[in-house]
């Protein structure tokens, strides 16, 4: 594929809010776009590897040419558009619309973004404890103590623990280990501007640093990763139930970490 056609932009990915007002007020019921393409496959492209649709590269919402660092992440991609039914629907993309976020937003802005993530390490999910009720305090600890001990063996960060919500006071030596290992995962290659854009999603989904590079790592995959993070909340649903909407949310926020999770690991560059 040498001569490349005008390329086609993802505008439709952009949320209706950051859109025209205008526009919007004329079509706040805006309908998805019509897949207007047959085949969707990904192909070497210059610097790296992009989505081509009918034989068009996909662009960025900010007209950027979607390309990313591995084969591998560019056929997850493409499988998203091909999955398509007779409409285009954004919420169905998830690993699109991270590679979107890591090309339009994170790659001009890296030290903000790693800096927000590191921040999370001062008051991190892990370090919480429930004293009471005694079956909540023992799902937590089942979960947490070991990626506790995965902070302090892998990353050398020990980190102070606390029982209920009165803040502690991390040592400026556990934050700044972390810091390091955030640093060490994120890399300067080609693939920088996804793991960092994947760990951020994965770190605020969790509220959890360590959770977050605990799967970038491969210590957890993405499932144990949603359980060490609902652990409250699935002790909450145990003893009273839950309703429809919120396990929809909850499902729509797994398939962020999930997708999160996948360009993680997928973000080598080749």
């Amino acid at each position: 594929m040498s001569k490349e056609p005008t390329g086609i932009d993802a505008d439709f990915f952009v949320p209706d809010a950051e859109r025209d007002p205008v526009k919007a007020a004329r079509d706040p019921a805006r309908a998805l776009p019509k897949r207007f393409y047959k085949e969707a496959v990904a192909a070497p492209t210059e610097g790296g590897y992009g989505i081509f649709l009918d034989g068009r590269r996909v662009n960025t919402p900010a007209k950027r040419p979607l390309v990313t660092p591995s084969r591998a992440l560019a056929e997850a991609l493409a499988g998203e558009w091909g999955g398509q039914g007779e409409t285009i629907d954004p919420a169905t993309m998830p690993l699109t619309k991270l590679v979107n976020t890591a090309l339009d937003g994170v790659e001009a802005q890296m030290a903000e973004v790693e800096a927000e993530v590191a921040k999370y390490a001062a008051s991190d999910l892990v370090c919480y404890r429930a004293g009471e009720p005694e079956s909540l305090a023992a799902a937590q600890s089942a979960a947490w103590d070991p990626l506790v001990a995965f902070a302090r063996d892998r990353l050398g960060a020990k980190l102070a623990l606390a029982e209920g919500v009165m803040f502690v006071e991390q040592p400026q030596e556990a934050r700044g280990a972390i810091a390091c290992a955030l640093r060490a995962y994120v890399g300067e290659d080609a693939g920088a501007p996804f793991r960092l854009a994947a760990l951020h999603v994965m770190t605020t989904l969790t509220g959890s640093a360590v959770i977050a590079l605990a799967t970038a790592l491969g210590e957890l995959d993405a499932a144990r990763a949603w359980d060490a993070a609902n652990v409250d909340e699935d002790w909450q649903m145990r003893a009273w139930g839950a309703d429809a909407e919120a396990m929809a949310r909850r499902a729509a926020r797994y398939r962020e970490l999930d997708a999160a999770a996948t360009v993680s690991r997928l973000s080598t560059p080749e």
